[in-house]
C-alpha cells in the first residue's frame, strides 16, 4: 500500500503574487466574459448564489468570489484529495490532477480574500443535495472531462440555476475532451439549453431567452473594439463567437502577497544588473576565442609573415 504524500508545510503553501500567478487555464476572453455577465447581473438586479463544480487550483473561484454580494453564497464543490468515485474518474484524477490538493486551494485563494467560499470536498453528483433548486444565477461547470460524469453536471446545473441563471462549460471542444463536447450539444439539441455564446475553451448557456444578452453582449465588446466577433447559427440557434485575446482586461482581485514599490524597484534594479553582467560575460566569452586564436596563428606563421601581420596591426593603432 502506498504511502500518503505528507502535508505540505507552510512554508511549501503558494503564496501568488498576481492573479496570473495563480495556476489554471483562464485565458483573457473568459475573464473579460466571466467579468461582462456578472456585472450585467447586478446592473439588472439578477440575485442568486454562485457555484462553481470543480475548482482546481483556485483561479476561477478567485474571481468568481469578487461578485458575490452580501446575502448571496459562493458553494465550490470538487473532490480534491477524496477518492474518485469510479474507476475511470480515479485515472483521471490521477493522470490530470496529481498536485491537486485542498490545502494548495486554500492557500490561494486566501491570498486574495478574507474568508473560504463554501466548500463541498465531494463528487459533483451531490449537488442537488447541498445547492438548493432554483436558487443559483451563475454556475462554472469544469469538474471531470467524462461524458457519463458531465451529462449530469450540465442537468445538475440547471436544477440549481434560476430562469435568468447562466451556465458556463468548460473545455466544451479541446482535442482531449469530446465527452464535454457530447455532453454540451446534447444539452442543447434535447435538453432545451440554449447557447449565448463560445470562447476558445467555454461555452455559455442558459435554459432562459439568450437573445436581449446576446445583443447586448455584441454591442458591448464591438464597441470596446480589439475583439474577433462572429454570428452563426448553429442547429437553428444564435450564436455569438468571441475572441478577446488582446481585449483590456477588467480588474482582477489584488493579491496580498504583491510586492510592495520598494520591492519591486529592488527586482527591478537587480534583473538590469543580472541582464547587464549576463551580456558583458557574453562578449568577453565572444572575445577570448578570437584572441586566442590570434595568438595561436601568429605562432605557427612563418616569421617573414608573423612580423609583418605586427607591423600592420601597429599602423592600424597609429592611424
Amino acid at each position: 500500500m502506498t504511502a500518503a504524500a505528507p502535508a505540505p508545510t507552510a512554508e511549501e503553501l503558494p503564496a501568488p503574487e498576481s492573479f496570473h500567478d495563480v495556476p489554471g487555464w483562464f485565458y483573457n476572453t473568459d475573464v473579460v466574459l466571466f467579468d461582462w455577465f456578472l456585472r450585467r447581473q447586478e446592473q439588472q438586479d439578477v440575485r442568486g448564489d454562485l457555484l462553481e463544480m470543480g475548482a482546481y487550483m483556485g483561479k476561477s473561484a478567485i474571481l468568481l468570489r469578487g461578485y458575490v454580494r452580501d446575502d448571496e453564497t459562493f458553494t465550490v464543490c470538487d473532490l480534491f484529495d477524496s477518492d474518485a468515485p469510479d474507476e475511470h474518474n480515479e485515472r483521471e484524477m490521477s493522470g490530470s490532477y496529481a498536485t491537486l490538493t485542498r490545502r494548495s486551494f486554500e492557500a490561494n485563494f486566501l491570498s486574495f480574500h478574507d474568508e473560504l467560499p463554501r466548500i463541498v470536498q465531494a463528487p459533483t453528483s451531490v449537488v442537488p443535495d447541498e445547492v438548493k433548486a432554483d436558487s443559483c444565477r451563475f454556475v462554472h461547470v469544469d469538474a471531470s472531462h467524462l461524458y457519463e460524469h458531465v451529462r449530469p453536471d450540465i442537468a445538475n446545473a440547471r436544477q440549481v440555476l434560476s430562469e435568468r441563471g447562466l451556465v458556463v462549460l468548460d473545455d466544451y471542444r479541446s482535442t482531449h475532451t469530446p465527452g464535454v463536447a457530447c455532453a454540451t450539444w446534447q444539452a442543447v439539441l434535447e435538453g432545451g439549453l440554449k447557447p449565448i455564446c463560445v470562447s476558445g475553451n467555454k461555452f455559455y448557456g442558459t435554459w432562459g431567452d439568450p437573445r436581449q444578452l446576446q445583443d447586448d453582449l455584441h454591442a458591448e465588446l464591438k464597441k470596446r473594439g480589439k475583439f474577433w466577433l462572429q454570428w452563426q447559427d448553429v442547429a437553428g440557434h444564435r450564436m455569438l463567437l468571441v475572441g478577446g485575446r488582446k481585449a483590456v482586461p477588467p480588474e482582477v482581485p489584488v493579491s496580498r502577497h504583491r510586492p510592495t514599490p520598494e520591492q519591486e524597484k529592488a527586482r527591478k534594479e537587480a534583473a538590469r544588473t543580472a541582464a547587464a553582467e549576463k551580456a558583458a560575460a557574453k562578449a568577453a566569452a565572444a572575445r577570448t576565442p578570437r584572441a586566442r586564436l590570434r595568438k595561436v596563428a601568429l605562432d605557427v606563421l612563418p616569421p617573414v609573415v608573423t612580423r609583418a601581420v605586427v607591423r600592420a596591426r601597429k599602423r592600424g593603432r597609429r592611424s
